[in-house]
Order: structure tokens, then sequence, then C-alpha cells
């Protein structure tokens, strides 16, 4: 009788402890899929969620690596008599385990969206005290990954971090693999605590909108972005210094891509000032995201894709620096009025390289790869361009404003 308890405890500490270890390896590289919110905000429905996930495949979007949706508010119907967690019925008709089966029958996995506070940000139930019971029903319905918002809820880090921490535990005991992403909008610093907090990917700033830069006065704090809508370039700032904090299974998460919404009327990426961008801008957006190892999360209806959005999309190249498996965010190297250059060292020994022009005009640059720390890479190619060239002693680039060009450097 003695050895039986034994070997039952053994294979509870077994099992609990696999358990762990698959809950911290569920995000090698950055997370890619689609994600409602920009689009549809919380007006979100069952049949949306199927033709995405089809258009998802038939576009070849899943099989370059975006084989994710991700379900954002508005989902939510309340609690039933057992205080479990239900999905609105109107939205939602066949139940959340039907719709989760049907994405995996599409060869992708599935995410679902709650709030560390008794609403979430658009006043639906969210999960606050009842983390364990939200998070066995998560794992019962088949989901693959929580985005865990941060609305309504206390300003200071300590709860912040027991908030976070309580539902990361509660998905570890779920019985599932749920990956597990901190939405806080980077106020408190998550990249200093997220990843021992349970976390998966952390959000690193104020929610994108659909454009190039705010108007926010110069020198405005972070937080302060959520007033004035943050465009790429505000959140490019935020983001491009916690090169230190990202690797594999824990990412900075510089939010959606808006790349193809082209100011979409009514959306949620249309607020504060968010009236859309160039295609230029959008391949920029595309270009920088991938080299700050960042989540990849498109929000324009995939469906109906502009020529000019699934090329920026579905560039091969661009991806697979985003999923480098040595995860390494690219570090900026240089930061004037007028360029910024990023350099991010990739598994095979080849390095890419970033030239940001973030001037409102066509300019021409030459970068010397050794002042950078690049040495003995003989080749460049341009990851837009698909050209190669021998790289000499310098790089000559001409890039339209607001361009960010991309060149794979190897021997």
């Amino acid at each position: 009788m003695k050895l039986k308890t034994t070997l039952l405890i053994f294979s509870f500490v077994l099992t609990h402890t696999l358990l762990s270890q698959n809950q911290s390896q569920l995000a090698p590289t950055p997370p890619m899929g689609f994600m409602t919110w920009n689009y549809f905000g919380l007006d979100i429905h069952e049949n949306d969620i199927k033709t995405l996930a089809d258009a998802m495949v038939e576009t070849g979007l899943r099989d370059l690596g975006y084989n994710y949706i991700f379900i954002d508010d508005g989902w939510q119907g309340g609690r039933d008599n057992k205080n479990n967690i239900i999905a609105d019925p109107a939205k939602f008709p066949s139940g959340m385990k039907s719709l989760v089966d049907y994405v995996h029958t599409k060869g992708m996995k599935i995410g679902i969206y709650s709030d560390a506070a008794p609403l979430t940000c658009g006043g639906y139930t969210a999960s606050l005290n009842f983390e364990e019971q939200d998070a066995k029903t998560f794992a019962a319905w088949g989901f693959d990954y929580l985005k865990y918002d941060y609305c309504g809820a206390p300003a200071d880090w300590q709860t912040a971090i027991s908030r976070y921490e309580r539902m990361a535990k509660a998905l570890q005991n779920s019985g599932r693999d749920i990956a597990f992403g901190i939405c806080e909008w980077g106020d408190r610093s998550p990249w200093l605590w997220a990843r021992k907090a349970g976390g998966h990917l952390w959000r690193t700033t104020a929610d994108v909108r659909d454009k190039w830069k705010s108007h926010a006065p110069a020198g405005s704090a972070p937080h302060e972005l959520h007033g004035y809508g943050a465009g790429i370039l505000d959140i490019l700032e935020i983001n491009a210094g916690l090169d230190k904090y990202a690797g594999p299974n824990g990412w900075n998460d510089p939010d959606m891509l808006v790349v193809g919404l082209y100011g979409k009327k009514g959306a949620p990426s249309t607020d504060l000032g968010g009236t859309g961008c160039t295609d230029t801008e959008y391949q920029s957006q595309m270009s920088l995201w991938c080299l700050m190892a960042a989540p990849l999360m498109i929000t324009c209806d995939v469906r109906n894709m502009k020529e000019a959005t699934k090329r920026i999309l579905t560039n091969k190249d661009i991806i697979a620096i985003d999923q480098d498996p040595l995860g390494i965010q690219a570090e900026r190297k240089l930061k004037t009025d007028l360029l910024q250059i990023f350099v991010k060292p990739l598994s095979n020994g080849d390095v890419a390289l970033g030239i940001l022009n973030t001037s409102d005009q066509e300019q021409t640059t030459e970068v010397n790869p050794k002042t950078l720390g690049i040495f003995n890479k003989r080749k460049a190619k341009d990851l837009w361009s698909g050209q190669t060239m021998k790289t000499g002693k310098r790089i000559k680039v001409k890039m339209a404003a607001h361009e960010t060009k991309v060149f794979r450097l190897s021997e």
C-alpha cells in the first residue's frame, strides 16, 4: 500500500511537472494568426470565425505560419446557474466547442479572450475570481490560447502581477496546453515580470491605430499614447528598446498588424485619428515587426485582400526573419531624425539588416556593415525586391518616405 501511494504521488508530480514544462514551451517562435479586434470590434459572430478560418487556408496564410484565429472581446454571454462562463447564444448558436472543433479541422489553433477584472474592456463578463473555473471551461472547449486584458483593474504593479499569476496557474492546472498572452498595454513594464508570471507574450504599448504616427507632444510618456492614439512609429519607439527581454517562449508584443485595413470605417483601429496608411507604411510595419520578433496578428479582412496586402503578408523571406528559431529581437543600432538601423542575428549565421527612413522625403544612404558589428558577409538579399547584391565595404540604399529596407546578409 505504501509503495502504491508513493507511485501515485510520483505519477502526480511527474504529470504536473511535464504539464508545467509543456506550458512553458508553447511559443518557441512568435505566435502568428488572425485577431478579430481591429476589423470586427465587439460585433463578432460564429460564421465570421468559420469563414476566416476557411480563408486562412485558401489564401495560403495558414501554411505560411499564420495558424491561429484569435477571438477578442464580445463573445461572452454571461454565466449559467453554476457560474460557468458561456458564449452569447445569438452570436455563437452552435456553441464554442463546435466552433473550436471546426477551426481545428482546418489545421489551425484558436484563441479566446478575457480580462483580469469583473468586466472586460467592452463591458462583458470577465474572469476575476473565476480563474480556475474559466480556465477549465476554456480547456474543455479546446482553446489553445488566452489573451488576458486589464481593463477595470487597479493601476499598481503588485495587483497586476498577482492577477496574471493566478490566471497563469489556472491555465497550467486546466488539463490543456494553453498559451498565455498578457495584455496590460505596457503601463507596468511587463517585460520585467510577465515571463516569470507565466506569460508567453506581453503587450508593450497602447493599442495600435491605423496610422503612421500620432500627434502626441514631443517627450510624451508611453502611457499618454492611450489618449493620442499610437501609430506604427510610436509603437516602434517603445518596443525597439526592449530587445533584451524577448526570446523563445517569451515575446514583446507591440500589438496587431494594421496592414491592409486602409482606415476601415467603424473599426477600433480608426479611433483617435486612425485614418489608414500607405502600402509603403504597411510594408514597413511588417518589416519592423518581423525584425523585432513580434507576434504577427493580421487584422484586415483576409477574405477579401488587395494584392498589395497579400504581397506584404505572404512574403516568406520576411516571415522567416520573424520566425527564426534563434529568437533574437533586432537591436536598434542607430537612430537619427531621418534613419533607424536594426541588426538581427539569425540561426544559420546570417544577419538581418533593417533600415528605416523615418523622414517624409525619399533619401539615399550608405551603410558600412562593419560599423554595425557585421563581418564576413559578402552577399545582401533585398527581401522585398528579391534581388541579391555583393556587399563590398558599403551597402547603398535608396528609400521612399517611411520605407523600410530589409536585407539578409550571408557569406
